[in-house]
């Protein structure tokens, strides 16, 4: 008879979004008995989940997250060890693991490998599903580890173990919130199933893991990719949580039509809109925004151009509101014939329970009437501009309507409303590195009575990035990849598995749009026979974005870099800083780093006045403050100049004793170009990146710079400013009889005359 098992899981912070219950329900649904373990009251646990006190398993208020990000995951894989042995026989699961099969496993031991890749002799074994005998060695083992917040992790790689020793000696152990991320969860048991020889009773890929973490977009796209990869073998298929940002930026927050994940929810009778996933970063989801409707009872709502199904359908469902589509282009012109979008968008309205009445569709000025609640979301500020929109407004906005806008930075979109109410930010992101805020418009004066008034607006179009995504996959090839969200994209090309080098887009080519971008140091790289990590970005944007800080947390915990037998962090400037900032991604990496910021946060560098559009960004975290979390890099070595004086600012908060800095006296910010006119950028960057370049080499090299006609320009006026006419004389005729150079032969010109 096959053994029936309970699965229990743990839930911190409020109420379930709709791929929780999806989850919970899922074991409920196949007849599995699940218990949710939590510390407060959650509102909305779908029927028939069993609800018991973390307190019973562990009783505590110190809800353990690691150092930068806002996620509970270093607590769950504490509170796991705990449930398996307080609860013999129960299998834990995390809360976006769906239930395909009952988990009706006989054996007290059930795991399974997330991937086929090897690491350190066997394969990487995930704990979203876990079951271990309450009596184990290896659940003992994993306790007592865990018991100490300051252990030092045999599994890490040597000069890492020997970092934590030496803050350990020093009186400063390092506690497990600040150190790499996964040290509780999959790297440990790895470690343990390989150390007690258990790696044997894992279950295959697919049993937990048939869509892998690189494949997971799958799960939120086209229902058969995703059931091409499930076999008999799948039981507990973990959906990763993480698809909740892409959904977010992409799909307003719920599934979309077709997907597999719209699949499920359908199969168990959810709909997304009954527990919205909540903002995420910088965006506020469309469904969520209902609740800034500061309105008493609404009756309307517009949806210009049908880009916010989600937050129509909370207008609906809280008010009653009619809904009215609004069928506009962005440059304010009505169709000939009904666009595309809308029959779907009334279908999926009336599927909901609005009532087909409800729905009005507008083709024309004439049919449309003012509406208390409007929207022009998701995409408009990349199509149109608001002040093609003046002609509608004067039809649908009447005092005190709430309109909810997406405008562009430099598009003049504030001034185009400014005559009509007023504007408040309600969140802001980038798109193609141009700064978007979404904001809630309030009506105070009707369009009608401003119909004779001049409205003007300096709206500014940037050129969308040109699409290279078929050449990135095409320079990827069959064994690299490409990830890619909004702002930020990752190109690996794998080549020798002696080197990766890992770069980051500088200023100058993050606002490049071309189809054929390659990241920096792309040639370079190639010449080399090395393998890449190029890591691209669509603006200033310094790379403090969540999805990249996922990504290169993924990179750190999948054993990517393992692969390599030296890895290279290499940039400028604000890809020098990233450099920098992303090292402990693979402690004992190499860092090159040419004029990089170590911060942009004003309460650390309040003397940076470069880069304001950046200012406002998160700069804390484990990939946040360069100078200090750049100690867990190998050797760090600096290229500068120290005449700059707001780039030596930055080189001086970088003190920990694997710094090399080197100094490139009165070449610039942009070193590197003029590295690169003297013929010696090449030979710098080389011995960098190969780790030979010592500093003799360096200064040796780097003599070339006075045959360099920038440098000797510079020279010369350091020596003016400094009151030496003399000194400039010597400098001038020195510089001449060896050639020519304009600015200092015109110079000692007027020396002369005067």
């Amino acid at each position: 008879m096959t053994r029936q098992r309970e699965v229990g899981t743990l839930w911190i912070g409020g109420a379930l979004s709709w791929m929780e219950r999806l989850c919970l329900k899922s074991f409920v649904d196949q007849g599995q008995k699940i218990t949710l373990f939590s510390y407060e009251d959650i509102p909305n646990v779908p029927e028939g989940v069993i609800r018991r006190s973390g307190r019973e398993i562990l009783d505590t208020d110190n809800f353990l997250k690691y150092e930068g990000k806002d996620s509970y995951a270093l607590f769950a894989d504490l509170f796991r060890l705990h449930m398996l042995q307080k609860c013999p026989g129960m299998i834990w699961v995390d809360t976006d693991v769906y239930c395909w099969r009952p988990l009706d496993y006989d054996s007290d031991y059930v795991f399974g490998i997330e991937k086929h890749e090897v690491s350190q002799g066997s394969p990487r074994i995930n704990n979203a599903v876990l079951g271990l005998p309450a009596d184990s060695q290896i659940l003992a083992e994993m306790i007592a580890f865990t018991s100490d917040p300051h252990a030092i992790p045999e599994f890490l790689k040597p000069q890492i173990k020997a970092e934590y020793r030496a803050l350990a000696a020093a009186g400063t152990p390092l506690h497990v919130s600040k150190q790499k991320w996964g040290v509780w969860g999959p790297t440990m048991l790895s470690y343990y199933a390989r150390k007690l020889d258990l790696q044997g009773l894992a279950q295959p890929v697919d049993a937990f893991y048939p869509v892998t973490f690189p494949e997971r977009l799958d799960i939120i796209r086209r229902a058969s990719r995703v059931h091409a990869k499930i076999t008999e073998n799948t039981t507990g298929m973990h959906l990763w949580a993480s698809n909740k940002r892409e959904l977010n930026q992409r799909h307003n927050g719920v599934p979309s039509a077709g997907s597999f994940i719209a699949e499920l929810m359908e199969k168990h009778g959810l709909q997304a809109e009954d527990a919205p996933l909540q903002a995420r970063g910088r965006r506020v989801v469309d469904g969520v925004l209902v609740d800034a409707v500061d309105l008493e009872a609404p009756v309307s709502f517009a949806d210009i151009g049908g880009r916010s199904r989600p937050l129509a359908f909370e207008m609906w469902r809280r008010w009653g509101c009619s809904i009215h589509l609004i069928d506009i282009d962005g440059h304010g012109d009505f169709p000939r014939k009904p666009s595309a979008w809308v029959q779907g968008y009334r279908d999926y309205l009336i599927k909901k329970g609005v009532k087909p009445e409800q729905v009005v569709t507008v083709s024309s000025l004439s049919d449309l009437v003012p509406c208390d609640v409007i929207s022009l979301l998701a995409g408009f500020e990349n199509d149109g501009k608001l002040k093609d929109m003046v002609p509608l407004f004067r039809r649908l906005i009447k005092p005190e309507s709430r309109m909810f806008v997406d405008i562009r930075k430099g598009s003049g979109g504030f001034g185009v409303l400014r005559p009509l109410g007023t504007c408040e930010v309600l969140s802001q992101r980038e798109t193609n590195g141009v700064e978007v805020a979404r904001v809630l418009f309030r009506a105070t004066t009707s369009p009608e009575a401003e119909a004779d008034a001049e409205v003007t607006a300096g709206a500014t179009s940037g050129e969308s990035a040109a699409d290279w995504s078929a050449i990135a996959r095409e320079l990827a090839g069959p064994d690299g990849f490409v990830r890619e969200s909004d702002t930020h994209s990752f190109l690996y090309v794998p080549r020798s598995s002696d080197t990766l080098v890992v770069t980051f887009d500088n200023l100058d080519i993050a606002m490049t749009k071309r189809e054929d971008r390659r990241p920096w140091g792309y040639s370079f790289i190639e010449k080399q026979g090395w393998s890449m990590l190029g890591v691209m970005a669509n603006g200033w944007t310094w790379y403090r974005d969540p999805w990249v800080w996922d990504q290169f947390d993924d990179l750190a915990t999948s054993d990517f870099f393992d692969r390599y037998k030296r890895v290279v962090f290499y940039g400028a400037s604000m890809g020098g800083y990233a450099a920098c900032a992303f090292a402990p991604a693979c402690p004992g990496a190499n860092v090159v780093a040419i004029s990089p910021q170590s911060t942009l946060d004003k309460t650390i560098v309040p003397w940076e006045t470069r880069y304001k559009t950046a200012w406002d960004r998160d700069f804390t975290g484990h990939y946040g403050d360069a100078a200090e979390v750049s100690k867990a890099a190998g050797k760090v070595t600096i290229l500068y100049d120290p005449y700059e004086p707001l780039d030596a600012g930055h080189v001086a908060r970088f003190t920990h004793p694997n710094v090399l800095k080197l100094r490139t006296p009165l070449l610039g910010h942009r070193l590197g170009s003029s590295l690169q006119q003297m013929g010696i950028l090449s030979p710098i960057t080389l011995g960098a990146l190969n780790g030979t370049l010592t500093e003799a080499e360096f200064y040796s090299i780097i003599r070339a710079r006075r045959s360099s006609s920038r440098y000797q320009k510079e020279l010369f006026k350091k020596v003016m400013d400094r009151g030496r006419p003399e000194l400039a004389r010597k400098l001038g005729r020195w510089v001449l009889t060896r050639g020519d150079n304009r600015y200092i032969r015109k110079e000692m010109a007027a020396l002369e005359k005067a």
